[in-house]
């Protein structure tokens, strides 16, 4: 879900923000290469293509992952234009690999069909997944669906197909929509929000029935089925009946749909109370159908990681600073006007002020920023407090993911191994929900 925010082009911090972008607040004149940064001075590339392959001198300890409690990290791909992240086929190979090598995990493409703000471009999400595991060989990486212009017999197909000669590593990520153009440029019917969510939820019970039935029938009211036997099926692998189904969203549907029928419930940035209401509220729910030990949380996070709290904060003063004011705005009031529409009044940004709304899905309020410590710190509370896996975003990918996966995410395996993440009473005494130092002023 992106919408790009632009700000003066003279600027030297040419600033946008993407809703589903991984780095939507910054832009300069080039969509691959601004402001004179370019990747290929500080790597080893031919073509575009990072050299060293799988064997790179960067290379995250052999160990990284291999405890089974661990929490897990995944990257936004950049397969929407906007930002200063190039997000071209090779620019993408090169900062999977490097992701891969360094201890990431998990990757989620995005879906657009149409955008505006600066994401002109949108490479679709399931091709450009597939593209990205053929480059890699342990990623897994997470295609968004949009109900709707997808029919889950496809997706299904599309998906186990994948599935089958890449040793099980695609998994999806359902969204329900809230860009009203988006569907009916494409000659889909726009479904009030409640709506949107009942035919979400049927699509995943289509793909789960599909995936793992040998002849699957359903009578839903968006999707009926009739003896369909899918073949080939997805591999099933140990712990997993089929590919990973993710889902995000705040309002009480989207918490339903995330409680009945989804393996991983994405959430926003959001403060620690925030973390704590929503999870105890998601699994209460899950727990009326026999799946609180079946649901599991993934959270949004924009890392800043500098040598000083110091230095971190004033960058993420600056990106704010620089914020286009009445771009912020209008993107506020459209998608609080969205929200307004679900039951509770409560859309994904309800809560969200201008300095959140900067960054696409209230990444800054996740408070990974500040020094290598720091951010470990402040997983291991989000560990404790039940995410298993933190999605990130960075200012610049050739350098911040490697930066994250050699300073960070060590640290991170150390204070697990040290028992270090399992107790939130004792991670909120050590980390607290404030930032230590003062962020310098803007002007007005």
């Amino acid at each position: 879900m992106t919408t790009t925010i632009t700000i003066s082009s003279d600027s030297p911090l040419v600033i946008r923000h993407s809703e589903g972008h991984p780095n939507g607040f910054i832009n300069g004149q080039s969509s691959d290469h601004t402001n004179g940064y370019s990747p290929e001075n500080s790597r080893e590339y031919t073509n575009g293509i990072l050299t060293n392959g799988h064997h790179s001198k960067f290379s995250a300890a052999p160990d990284v992952n291999d405890a089974p409690d661990r929490v897990k990290f995944a990257y936004w791909v950049p397969n929407v234009s906007g930002g200063l992240n190039s997000w071209n086929y090779k620019s993408n190979v090169r900062y999977a690999q490097i992701a891969e090598e360094v201890g990431f995990e998990y990757a989620l493409t995005q879906i657009r069909f149409m955008a505006g703000y600066g994401a002109e471009n949108q490479h679709e999400s399931v091709s450009f997944s597939q593209a990205l595991l053929h480059s890699t060989k342990k990623l897994n990486v997470i295609a968004a669906l949009l109900p709707g212009p997808w029919n889950p017999a496809i997706a299904a197909k599309q998906i186990a197909s994948i599935d089958q000669y890449t040793d099980g590593r695609i998994s999806v990520n359902i969204v329900s929509g809230w860009f009203k153009a988006e569907f009916t440029s494409i000659g889909q019917w726009w479904l009030e929000h409640a709506e949107r969510y009942r035919r979400s939820k049927e699509f995943i019970e289509c793909l789960k029935g599909i995936w793992t039935s040998p002849k699957f029938s359903y009578r839903g009211d968006f999707y009926q089925f009739h003896d369909y036997p899918l073949s080939p099926k997805p591999l099933k692998l140990p712990g997993r009946p089929h590919p990973l189904i993710f889902q995000g969203g705040n309002s009480i549907d989207a918490r339903d749909n995330g409680a009945q029928v989804s393996d991983y419930y994405f959430m926003n940035g959001n403060t620690l109370e925030g973390f704590q209401e929503q999870i105890a509220d998601v699994k209460e729910r899950a727990r009326k159908f026999g799946r609180e030990d079946q649901i599991h949380f993934a959270v949004n996070g924009f890392a800043i990681v500098r040598d000083t709290e110091w230095e971190a904060i004033q960058l993420l003063s600056e990106i704010q600073g620089k914020a286009d004011k009445d771009a912020v705005a209008a993107f506020s009031d459209a998608v609080k006007q969205a929200g307004s529409s679900t039951s509770n009044k409560k859309g994904m940004w309800a809560d969200s002020k201008f300095e959140d709304l900067v960054q696409y899905n209230d990444g800054f309020k996740t408070k990974l920023i500040g020094t290598a410590e720091q951010v470990a710190d402040r997983i291991l509370l989000l560990k404790s407090l039940g995410i298993d896996i933190v999605l990130l975003a960075f200012l610049h990918y050739d350098d911040d993911i490697q930066d994250f996966g050699e300073k960070v995410l060590p640290l991170v395996r150390k204070l697990e191994k040290e028992g270090r993440g399992k107790d939130a009473d004792d991670e909120i005494r050590r980390t607290g929900d404030v930032y230590r130092a003062k962020p310098p002023a803007r002007e007005a």
